[in-house]
């Protein structure tokens, strides 16, 4: 275990964080800071409807990559990153958020150009523009083997584990502790075996109901915990810039840092520029790849503006806990507080349908890359159900293992993806400077890849 904390606190340390934050500035000013510039067109990409009854939408593949991102991350990783560094770490999710959004839109737009066709569906992803862009196959295979890794494993077993800390609460007795997380992991496992035994478009269909309700209800508790405690929010906001600035305190230890905590669990939280929301993004039938790579962008400021912040104010209202009691724990402490047993009951709801969500929306891009890998059905099956039998183990995992095993396989998985986006951004921005001449022209922008000179595409023309 300690050989694995080491890998992870060097590769963030040495690597990744310079990486996201240099290509996040790098991106935000090659596309002429197009996570504020075009903000609001990309709310209006949103409504336009897939034509294709059995294709994705613009919004069903927000909702798949925003199922996949509002996960615990969301709720439990917030609490991690606050106990662990400090409240200032929600001011590095946020920059990672503003800049990272710049990433997630040229990703997501690569995606979207580089997609092929399987059916009625679309499959896409780095994966995929890493063979036909950069013509490197095995270059693909690396990525795409570390997102199964990252996902499917990592992220789910933590998704699991997430679900079961919750259900604690409920336990008297380690014996009792034992059964909660054992019907976990068997109550996750048979739902998420229902969904993903149902294909692509169950997954989108299911996400684009599950996870707009979801959310609308925790930010509206949250809204109300703040608005009771609206007296508190001026010192909350001004002790969030104040400990994100504590210079001696970053580089004093900066490996449990806020500057680290809020990367590490930012990037968890939006995945921005990691290369898993480009697989939803090209699953959706648009006109234009541009339009996608708005809509992921949004996304990006749905997960963490939005439900992190809330998760932050909830848990900054209550206070500081110890460093044992991040996680679950810290964030039933904080709504009970202010909710009582409601409270507890609500976060324990909204932590399962958070997780439900995002272990769908995981296995799909999982999935999508397994194909890139081997078509075999008998393959496929063999990997749906030890994809299942993963989220099974998750629920009875330890706390710091599945923490640092997501990790690293989050952060190879990010550098591949970051290698890969740098080389091939100027197709992207190619492709925004022609949306934004379209739509300067008046015209519900259209994509001609032989007109921008854009070779090895496999959908467009």
């Amino acid at each position: 275990m300690e050989f694995l904390n080491q890998v992870n606190d060097f590769m963030y340390e040495n690597i990744l964080i310079i990486l996201l934050i240099g290509v996040g500035v790098f991106f935000t000013l090659k596309t002429k800071f197009v996570q504020i510039r075009l903000l609001k067109e990309s709310l209006l990409v949103l409504k336009e409807k897939d034509k294709s009854k059995k294709g994705v939408s613009s919004f069903q593949a927000l909702m798949i990559s925003t199922a996949s991102r509002v996960g615990t991350g969301n709720i439990a990783g917030v609490s991690t990153a606050i106990a662990m560094g400090g409240a200032g770490s929600i001011f590095w999710m946020w920059l990672l958020a503003l800049i990272g959004s710049a990433s997630a839109f040229i990703e997501s737009t690569l995606a979207q150009v580089y997609k092929i066709k399987e059916g009625d569906h679309f499959l896409g992803g780095p994966a995929y523009y890493i063979q036909y862009a950069l013509k490197k196959r095995w270059f693909g295979i690396i990525f795409a083997v570390l997102l199964i890794l990252c996902f499917a494993f990592g992220f789910n077993a933590l998704q699991s584990f997430n679900v079961s800390s919750a259900l604690k609460y409920y336990a008297e007795g380690n014996s009792q502790e034992m059964l909660f997380a054992l019907f976990v992991g068997i109550a996750l496992s048979i739902l998420t075996a229902v969904v993903i035994f149902g294909g692509t478009h169950r997954i989108g269909v299911i996400t684009s109901y599950v996870v707009p309700v979801m959310a609308f209800f925790y930010i509206g508790i949250g809204l109300y915990i703040c608005a009771v405690n609206i007296d508190q929010l001026g010192n909350i906001i001004q002790t969030i810039f104040q400990e994100a600035f504590d210079w001696k305190a970053i580089f004093g230890g900066f490996s449990g840092s806020c500057v680290m905590y809020g990367m590490k669990r930012g990037l968890f939280s939006n995945e921005a520029g990691m290369g898993s929301s480009p697989n939803a993004a090209a699953a959706a039938h648009t006109s234009h790849p541009v339009k996608q790579g708005l809509v992921q962008m949004l996304s990006v400021f749905i997960d963490t503006i939005l439900i992190c912040t809330t998760t932050a104010m909830m848990l900054l209202v209550y206070g500081p806990v110890e460093a044992s009691q991040a996680g679950m724990p810290y964030v039933q402490l904080a709504i009970s507080s202010e909710l009582g047993q409601f409270g507890i009951h609500f976060i324990t709801l909204s932590i399962f349908l958070f997780a439900f969500s995002s272990l769908i929306g995981n296995y799909c891009y999982a999935e999508a890359n397994l194909k890139f890998i081997t078509r075999n059905k008998v393959v496929l099956q063999i990997f749906r159900l030890v994809a299942i039998v993963i989220i099974f183990y998750g629920a009875q995992a330890e706390f710091s293992f599945v923490w640092t095993v997501a990790d690293i396989f989050m952060a190879l998985m990010a550098i591949v993806n970051i290698i890969a986006i740098v080389l091939l951004h100027p197709i992207a921005i190619k492709a925004l400077n022609d949306y934004c001449k379209q739509r300067k022209e008046g015209h519900n922008p259209t994509f001609s890849a032989k007109k921008l000179q854009i070779q090895d595409t496999q959908c467009w023309d």
